[in-house]
């Protein structure tokens, strides 16, 4: 059983969705977000997160901006990051847009730092891929003294050093929830061990399961490093509809394409009707009805010791009404099933 209250939110990278067929605008989606939020909350989830990327079909590449909207339409949902590429950030003024927010939104800002999985941040913004894990680490050390330090003396080879620098408009002392997010590395694991912060799994593919080595590294890390427990939460792709045969369709008119040319970029396996049924069943897929996907959910709140569970509920192309629904079930039927599951004794088989 997860040692933290477990929370249940939505990600977002601004995918551009279908209504009728066709594509809406870029405008539009944004738009469609800011309503998005709003249901989230309505339905009872806990936190609404938006990514950062920088290619046509997206339009989460000014997340600060459209999660100051977001506060401004909503009262109490969380509002975080999905992840945001610190990489190619400045820590300066991530605290400058992340302290502002937190004030527009009475303190209910957070953020998921990353290394970046798409690097499209990196000839963008002029860094060079040789630097990534150095841009990651002197950042990251720094964005940590920032948050947790009245005023800062810094200097190493990423930015300007800064001198008895001291921001505004100041964070809530001790900053503001920053996790980690983790697509398999090791390392990474041990880097949010060490600075005592929180662990969100993202797994697009294969069984979740395989992860649990990683919780494990995680807790014994922070043991080492004298630090205080820290809750661990799962980033997921899915959809909830009515039923498993609309939700499973209704996927995979958007999924099959999105991982086809996924997989020119990247070399992902190809997606095939076989491989798709296997990533509803035991991989890395939560989608189906909300029987299913909750028995899902409580199963890897179980074997990763999980205190959150965040959905990635939008995909390219993916119609606004399925869009809709899909939170709507979230919210409504399987947060309070999974609560229910947790509270029996797991199936043994």
């Amino acid at each position: 059983m997860q040692s933290q209250p477990l929370e249940f939110g939505l990600n977002s990278f601004g995918d551009v969705p279908s209504r009728n067929g066709e594509l809406l605008s870029d405008a539009e989606t944004v738009r469609l977000l800011i309503t998005e939020a709003r249901l989230a909350e309505a339905v009872g989830l806990d936190i609404f997160s938006i990514g950062e990327h920088y290619r046509t079909g997206f339009v989460d590449s000014a997340t600060p901006v459209l999660l100051a909207a977001i506060a401004s339409a909503t009262e109490k949902i969380k509002l975080g990051t999905a992840v945001t590429v610190l990489s190619t950030n400045d820590p300066v003024r991530l605290y400058h847009e992340f302290a502002t927010l937190d004030a527009v939104s009475h303190g209910r800002a957070q953020l998921i730092l990353g290394r970046a999985s798409a690097t499209d941040s990196f000839p963008l913004f002029g860094y060079d891929l040789a630097d990534y894990e150095e841009l990651f680490e002197e950042k990251l050390e720094l964005f940590m003294m920032l948050q947790h330090q009245d005023t800062v003396t810094w200097s190493g080879k990423t930015r300007a050093p800064l001198d008895e620098r001291r921001l505004h408009p100041r964070m809530p002392q001790g900053g503001i929830p920053t996790w980690i997010g983790v697509g398999g590395s090791p390392g990474s694991v041990i880097r949010a061990a060490k600075y005592g912060l929180p662990l969100m799994l993202a797994i697009i593919g294969g069984k979740p399961e395989r992860f649990a080595g990683h919780v494990d590294l995680y807790f014994r890390a922070l043991s080492e490093a004298g630090q205080a427990a820290q809750p661990v939460g799962l980033h997921s792709l899915g959809l909830v509809a009515d039923t498993d045969g609309e939700a499973a369709a209704t996927w995979w008119d958007a999924w099959q394409p999105a991982v086809a040319s996924l997989g020119k970029e990247r070399g992902f396996y190809p997606p095939t009707r076989e491989r798709y049924e296997h990533e509803l069943g035991e991989g890395a897929l939560f989608v189906g009805s909300p029987e299913t996907v909750a028995q899902k959910i409580a199963r890897m709140v179980r074997a990763l010791r999980l205190s959150r569970f965040d959905l990635k509920y939008d995909i390219a192309g993916l119609p606004v009404d399925a869009r809709a629904r899909s939170i709507e079930l979230l919210g409504t039927q399987v947060v309070p099933r999974v609560h229910e599951l947790l509270t029996q004794e797991p199936a043994h088989v």
